[in-house]
């Protein structure tokens, strides 16, 4: 792997920039769930049959699933935030494009784009660890990975008061809207990170994921309709079998692949990935169960009787609660570490999902159970990009970041597909029309726990923080004790970071990268312009130095045990290391 900065100057980051990049996270999420409000009335509003409505909502997954990892990678080679924008202009016009039609094929191409700016939440991930100090990159990278959550929460009460009292293309002008204003606060606020990744592009690569991709969420998403095993359904998936097979022997041969197999491979790369398409099974049960429960007539005995408003202010909470768990997330892995985190996340939601078999019988119950799975849906999103940060070298952050989304997209398809077709299997006949039942309410609570419980397992086989070779991410004031018991222990790298006349530079971002190239400490230089970094291990390092006004620097150093002063010269130009 090579690792390059790039010798323009790169504003500092303000303190603006997280919750900017949150926004634009949750602004993406909100395309997921924008339509969930007016599903049922998709087929009038269109002129069109229910089999094809549904199309609406496809196409917005596939191009979400195929989009996520290719902007990721493109964000690793020419400059995340670039693509972030990217992201978010397509998704601007995709809303515009849908806003202004009713026609069928109008939409469906309008929401395809929409789906596209699902890149942006690991793009604003890979941006936080290449800007942020360390002590607050843990809680940073958990409020942004839970945006997805958050994002599709929140737009259900939002979407449904919109729905129900203007026309249902104003769905589609706020969602333009937030977009531009998504677009000027990161234009305003978010520097360009310097971080690069050798090689080009690989478009063979993302050609054959794009086509597998689509192969396999496909037939998942439009199985109901076709018949699990119909011809068209089961062909579909011996397509993807056979497409991302040679696809996987085509990266594996690359120089410079789309993703890099051999780091998925990895045990807590694999594992990880995994586990993250089990939360997105139990993520998205809760938003199909809750609504459909709170929304049904009283007259079946079961149904609760509320308006689609209030059915989504109900279930808002689940949002809302994974916003506020980022800083608990942040104590929490500074103190045990993101894996246990994980572990913590997945029996909360083990737990909330249990309770929530007997907690249906009022709509202040079903508030409790949005907030206690919110709690550890919020937990366990926070930790997978910190369990993944730790395990990828850096110049691959967003790729892999990339990846792990997809994972939670396919579980959220997966979902999906299944409790659709439990909650049919199980709906009784009433004037032609099926309504749910409280048995296939029940019976999707429970794929939800065996989903969870498989997600545990995986969890709980993650290597041990003592354990990982991959420097565990922390956020806390613990941060500065541990690093100086690292640094009585080890030793490390210390000396002065200067300008052009050899003054010194203070607070430019010092950030210590391993041979993998993988970040393993950062620090801000003090007034003097001195900066000391304890090393996890002795061998070669590149120390990357950055600063506001300055172009960014690079510099070799291998730690032998001794502890010699290495300066850094931003009056340097960036050099290429390899690593």
């Amino acid at each position: 792997m090579t690792l390059t900065t790039t010798n323009r100057p790169s504003r500092s980051a303000s303190g603006a920039v997280v919750p900017v990049l949150a926004f634009a996270g949750i602004v993406v999420a909100v395309m997921q769930t924008l339509l969930v409000p007016v599903i049922k009335d998709l087929p009038l509003l269109l002129d069109t049959t229910p089999s094809n409505a549904t199309w609406v909502l496809t196409s917005t997954l596939l191009s979400g699933a195929v989009a996520t990892p290719i902007m990721g990678r493109l964000g690793d080679l020419y400059g995340k935030r670039r693509m972030l924008i990217a992201s978010l202009t397509v998704m601007v016009a995709g809303a515009l494009v849908s806003a202004f039609t009713s026609a069928l094929l109008a939409m469906i191409v309008g929401r395809t784009l929409q789906g596209f700016a699902m890149g942006a939440i690991p793009l604003g991930i890979g941006l936080m660890r290449d800007m942020l100090p360390r002590e607050k990159l843990g809680s940073s990278m958990a409020l942004m990975s839970s945006s997805i959550g958050v994002g599709g929460g929140l737009a259900l009460p939002a979407a449904a008061l919109v729905a129900q009292h203007t026309d249902w293309h104003a769905l589609f002008y706020g969602a333009a809207g937030l977009g531009v204003l998504a677009i000027v606060l990161t234009l305003l606020t978010v520097p360009e990170s310097p971080m690069r990744a050798a090689g080009s592009f690989d478009l063979p690569g993302a050609l054959g994921l794009s086509a597998g991709l689509v192969l396999f969420l496909l037939p998942i998403t439009k199985g109901s309709d076709w018949g699990w095993s119909s011809p068209t359904t089961l062909g579909l998936f011996a397509g993807a079998v056979v497409v991302l097979l040679l696809w996987g022997l085509m990266e594996l041969r690359s120089k410079a692949p789309l993703v890099d197999l051999r780091t998925t491979a990895r045990r807590e790369v694999l594992l990880t990935n995994l586990a993250s398409i089990m939360v997105g099974v139990a993520f998205y049960v809760v938003s199909l169960v809750l609504p459909q429960l709170l929304q049904l007539p009283t007259a079946t005995g079961y149904g609760l009787g509320r308006s689609m408003v209030v059915a989504g202010l109900c279930v808002a909470p689940l949002g809302l609660t994974m916003m506020f768990t980022a800083p608990v997330y942040a104590r929490l892995s500074a103190r045990y570490g993101p894996r246990t985190t994980l572990v913590i996340g997945l029996m909360i939601i083990a737990i909330g999902y249990g309770g929530g078999l007997g907690l249906m019988d009022a709509a202040w119950q079903t508030v409790l159970t949005s907030v206690m799975l919110g709690a550890g849906i919020g937990l366990a999103y926070s930790s997978l990009p910190a369990l993944i940060v730790g395990a990828v070298p850096a110049a691959e952050t967003g790729a892999a970041n990339g990846l792990n989304t997809l994972m939670r997209s396919i579980g959220t398809s997966v979902s999906s597909a299944v409790i659709g077709m439990v909650l049919a299997n199980t709906a009784h006949q009433v004037n032609g029309v099926a309504v749910p039942t409280m048995h296939g309410f029940r019976v999707s609570f429970l794929i939800a726990t065996g989903a969870v419980a498989v997600g545990l397992v995986l969890a709980l086989c993650l290597p041990r923080p003592a354990r990982s070779t991959a420097p565990q991410l922390r956020a806390s004031s613990e941060e500065d004790a541990n690093l100086a018991r690292a640094q009585e222990m080890l030793g490390g790298f210390r000396g002065r970071v200067l300008d052009a006349a050899g003054a010194p530079v203070a607070r430019a971002k010092v950030t210590l990268i391993d041979r993998h190239g993988r970040q393993a400490g950062a620090t801000l230089s003090s007034a003097d312009g001195s900066y000391a970094l304890a090393v996890p291990a002795r061998g070669p390092y590149v120390l990357a130095a950055r600063a506001t006004g300055h172009g960014p620097h690079a510099a070799s150093a291998t730690h032998t045990g001794d502890d010699r002063p290495v300066d850094l010269d931003l009056a340097l130009p960036g050099e290429t290391v390899s690593a």
